[in-house]
């Protein structure tokens, strides 16, 4: 019976939250302006310029098929979500948006592969966010 209330004691402890640094705010900043520079930063050689290849090549290729890349816009919801892998990109969305690339008109089924692999390395670029946010702050090494 008392070893019940010790227990719930510890559950409803809360875990210290983490201190924020200046590694775990500029390592996703980085990395999602730059892909793959969030774990460059942090000298994470090797890891980096895979994301930073990969990332890239994935979305060159998919302008290079033609494919459209998504603006802000309140309309149809699969437009919201495209905007939404599109901008995971970072820094590729901006410069894209700026020099007016990505205005593919899906006539043919490269171009309709070309959008996907520009949502995915946007959606990609996110994951490499949270992973440089999650070694910064120390939960993964």
């Amino acid at each position: 019976m008392a070893n019940s209330s010790a227990t719930k004691s510890k559950e409803t402890q809360k875990p210290a939250a983490q201190p924020i640094t200046t590694m775990s705010v500029v390592a996703p900043a980085l990395g999602w302006l730059i892909p793959g520079a969030g774990h460059l930063v942090q000298k994470r050689w090797i890891r980096g310029l895979l994301l930073m290849v990969s990332i890239v090549t994935m979305f060159v290729l998919g302008l290079l098929m033609q494919g459209r890349v998504y603006k802000p816009n309140g309309g149809d919801i699969l437009d919201i979500l495209g905007f939404v892998g599109d901008v995971g990109a970072g820094g590729l969305y901006i410069v894209t948006l700026a020099k007016e690339w990505g205005h593919g008109a899906i006539s043919h089924a490269t171009a309709d592969y070309g959008t996907k692999y520009i949502i995915v390395a946007g959606l990609l670029n996110f994951i490499s966010v949270a992973d440089a946010y999650h070694i910064a702050i120390g939960k993964k090494s």
